[in-house]
């Protein structure tokens, strides 16, 4: 890795750090005088659901998540959450492969069914897994989801998901009803990936971090 010069102004482009992580790369760039773009608090605010979803709340689906990894925090954030079909993820990040075992719920109302999906996820995820579990309300999706890139609260790349590459996003895709929410974060990078539900409605349905938007990689799903 090439040395960093001393001063100026960075921006991180690369996979995505756990929040604690790019805090000491930050604290590492400040010791040299370095200045970056997106500073730790916006990081976590992006990176973690947690951060993001107040802001977002009417365009995305409806959200729980607890603050620990046991059984009882889980089935606090279940019984928060109502009953219903719903995906568990952590912080950041779902195990969308493993669907039927360490992702879907088909009713949050069955306690030991539901945390036997979360419990799996825990497993895989394994030293990877950020803050706690969330619940996201299953939403059917009737399209290939959109990645949408953003700087300072504009849009200026919408493209295919990395996901389904040959799928590109079905014509003009109107973002009025996004703009003002992702101004209000108030955060320098975004991705936003989009989908259509079957209702014909567009909805957030995955979030990214807030890294570079050229080199970031980013549901009810995931």
């Amino acid at each position: 890795m090439a040395p960093v010069p001393s001063g100026g102004t960075a921006i991180y482009r690369g996979w995505m750090l756990r929040s604690e992580r790019y805090v000491r790369f930050t604290d590492v760039l400040a010791k040299r005088g370095v200045t970056v773009r997106t500073t730790a608090e916006q990081y976590r605010r992006a990176h973690e659901l947690p951060g993001w979803y107040p802001t977002l709340a009417a365009v995305t689906p409806r959200s729980a998540w607890t603050t620990g990894a046991d059984r009882a925090d889980f089935d606090e954030a279940r019984l928060a959450f109502g009953a219903g079909p719903a995906v568990v993820r952590d912080y950041v990040k779902s195990m969308k492969h493993y669907w039927d075992e360490a992702a879907f719920v088909a009713d949050v109302g069955d306690g030991d069914a539901a945390w036997k999906v979360a419990s799996r996820l825990r497993q895989l995820r394994e030293d990877d897994f950020v803050g706690g579990f969330v619940l996201r309300e299953f939403e059917p999706f009737t399209s290939a989801e959109v990645r949408t890139w953003w700087v300072h609260g504009g849009c200026v790349l919408i493209g295919s998901h990395p996901d389904t590459p040959h799928d590109q996003p079905p014509g003009e895709i109107d973002l009025g009803w996004l703009t003002p929410l992702i101004g209000a974060l108030g955060l320098p990078f975004v991705t936003v990936d989009l989908a259509l539900r079957a209702d014909g409605v567009w909805r957030e349905s995955k979030w990214a971090t807030g890294r570079s938007a050229i080199g970031q990689s980013a549901s009810s799903q995931p």
